[in-house]
């Protein structure tokens, strides 16, 4: 595959978990990336971490404000000159059961996961339509998009919903050169893990066919394939990361 060298990548809740994984290996493939999150000092540490300081750009971003997301594409081009890839990463997932579920935890996760997506693809599309040029990829989930989950029935709502906005989005860009896609992770090992407790461990450990969790750059390395030139031809699809879980016709 081309390298991505030279190219500009933003990657939205980019300080950790999936995020952090992305970042990862969109750098080690020669782009030069922003990790733009809500914790600005968590963005700081990874991008230090991350060890490129002349590749990297740490910047506070809330995907719940467009002007905030302006600012990020505002000084991601001042930085780098351009904007090549987005992952809209950045979402929520707590657990909340359906009889406890209120309209303030319902417009929350909805804001956080389906409008600051749209508004992270907003505020950067005007720098890929004057290049002529980009990739877009989502981050949704195979919950709410292929299986349900008790306790996230909200989640499961806002990850569908992203692939809604994907699909008419992508028809409208599909001219200018740019491509939005989305890749589905299943059961990925993120710092959230640590609050599960090894019985939910266990039990999701034992819904995935090849008996491993999938990690952070597992992810990473779907949206670098589609974050591509070679996957210019594909737009409004999605890609599935889950060592198999969804297959089995019955448990």
């Amino acid at each position: 595959m081309e390298s991505l060298t030279g190219q500009v990548a933003v990657v939205t809740g980019g300080a950790r978990g999936i995020g952090l994984g992305i970042c990862r290996v969109l750098l080690g493939e020669g782009a030069n990336v922003v990790v733009a999150d809500a914790d600005g000092a968590a963005a700081a540490a990874a991008a230090t971490a991350l060890d490129r300081p002349d590749a990297v750009l740490a910047l506070e971003a809330d995907v719940t404000s467009i002007d905030s997301m302006r600012q990020v594409a505002a000084a991601t081009t001042a930085r780098f000159g351009r904007i090549d890839v987005l992952a809209a990463n950045a979402g929520i997932y707590p657990h909340i059961d359906l009889a406890e579920l209120d309209g303030d935890a319902w417009d929350r996760v909805m804001a956080i996961n389906v409008r600051g997506a749209l508004f992270a693809i907003q505020a950067c599309l005007p720098q890929m339509e004057s290049q002529g040029y980009g990739r877009i990829v989502l981050t949704s989930s195979i919950t709410g998009s292929i299986v349900g989950q008790p306790g996230y029935g909200h989640y499961g709502a806002s990850k569908a919903a992203m692939l809604g906005l994907m699909r008419s989005a992508a028809l409208e860009v599909a001219a200018s050169g740019i491509t939005i896609n989305a890749v589905l992770p299943g059961n990925i090992r993120t710092p959230g893990f640590d609050d599960l407790g090894p019985g939910h461990e266990r039990a999701m450990l034992a819904a995935i066919p090849m008996g491993v969790f999938g990690e952070p750059e597992d992810v990473g390395w779907a949206v670098r394939f589609l974050a591509s030139r070679e996957a210019g031809y594909i737009t409004g699809q999605t890609l599935v990361i889950d060592g198999g879980q969804v297959l089995p016709e019955s448990a």
